[in-house]
C-alpha cells in the first residue's frame, strides 16, 4: 500500500503533470454564431427565416464593402499615385518587365489562370455541389456567394474608380483604365482562403492547420505576384485585391452565421 500511495503522489505531483502533453484544442466551427455576437442579434430581426437572414446579411455587407472599395480606389488614384508612393508603385512593374524571361511568363500565366474566371468557378461549383450531396446547405452558400459578393465588389469598383495599368507592355488585352482593384487577387483570397479558413475550423492536428494556411498565403501570393509581373496591376491594385477578398470572406461569415442564429 505504501508503494501505491508513493506512485500516485508522483503522479499526480504538479511538476509531473506540467511535463504532460498537453491536448490540442479542439476545432471551432467558423461558420457557428457566437454567444451574444453580432450574427446572433442579426439572426433575431427575421427569427426562423435563415433564407431571409443569410441574404440581407450578405447584401448589406455587399454596399458596406463596395462603398469602401470604391472609397479606397478614390483615394488611391486621386491621393497616393499622385505622389512619390505612386512612383515607386510604377516602378515594381518596370522592373518586373525588364526582368521577363519566357519560364516566368509561362509561370505568370499559370497564376492567373488559377485566379481567373475559369479554374474559380469550376472549383467552387464542385465544392458546393460536394457540400449539397452532404445537405450542408450553409457551406454551398459560402462557397457560391463567397466569390460572388468579391465579384460584385469588383465590378462596382472599377465602375466608379478609373485607375491606368501599369505603362509596360501588359501581356493580357483587358481594359486599360480597370486597373485598381486586382480582381484575381481578390478572387483567390475569397476562394483559397475561404477553403483554408474552412478546413483549419474543423481540422484538430496544428500541423495540418499551418500547412493549409501556407498554401493558401502561398497561392494567393503567386496569384498576385504573377499579375503585377505580366503588367496588369501595381502592388497598390494587388493591396486593394487583398482588402477586398479578405472583406467578402468576412461577410460571408457573418451571414452565415447570422442564418444559423435565426434557424436556431
Amino acid at each position: 500500500m505504501g508503494n501505491v500511495s508513493v506512485i500516485a503522489s508522483v503522479k499526480t505531483h504538479p511538476a509531473v503533470l506540467s511535463h504532460r502533453p498537453k491536448a490540442e484544442q479542439p476545432p471551432v466551427d467558423v461558420l457557428r454564431p457566437r454567444e451574444g455576437g453580432l450574427s446572433q442579434r442579426l439572426g433575431g430581426l427575421v427569427d426562423g427565416h435563415p433564407v431571409v437572414t443569410f441574404f440581407l446579411a450578405m447584401f448589406g455587407g455587399l454596399l458596406v464593402i463596395a462603398a469602401l472599395s470604391i472609397g479606397l480606389g478614390l483615394f488611391v488614384t486621386h491621393v497616393v499615385e499622385a505622389g512619390r508612393i505612386g512612383a515607386a508603385d510604377e516602378r515594381v512593374n518596370v522592373w518586373l518587365a525588364a526582368h521577363r524571361t519566357s519560364t516566368r511568363t509561362d509561370a505568370s500565366l499559370i497564376g492567373s489562370t488559377a485566379a481567373g474566371g475559369v479554374v474559380l468557378p469550376i472549383l467552387v461549383g464542385v465544392l458546393a455541389l460536394v457540400a449539397a450531396l452532404f445537405r450542408k446547405w450553409v457551406l454551398v452558400a459560402f462557397f457560391i456567394f463567397t466569390l460572388a459578393v468579391e465579384s460584385a465588389t469588383y465590378r462596382a469598383t472599377t465602375l466608379v474608380v478609373h485607375s491606368h495599368r501599369p505603362r509596360v507592355h501588359r501581356l493580357e488585352g483587358l481594359p486599360v483604365n480597370a486597373s485598381y482593384p486586382s480582381g484575381h487577387t481578390a478572387a483567390a483570397i475569397a476562394v483559397y482562403g475561404g477553403l483554408a479558413l474552412l478546413i483549419t475550423s474543423r481540422v484538430r492536428n496544428r500541423a495540418v492547420r499551418i500547412v493549409t494556411w501556407l498554401l493558401a498565403v502561398g497561392m494567393v501570393a503567386f496569384v498576385a505576384t504573377s499579375r503585377m509581373y505580366r503588367g496588369m496591376h501595381h502592388p497598390l491594385d494587388v493591396a486593394g485585391g487583398v482588402v477586398v477578398g479578405i472583406a467578402a470572406l468576412c461577410v460571408l461569415v457573418l451571414a452565415c452565421r447570422a442564418a444559423e442564429a435565426a434557424a436556431e
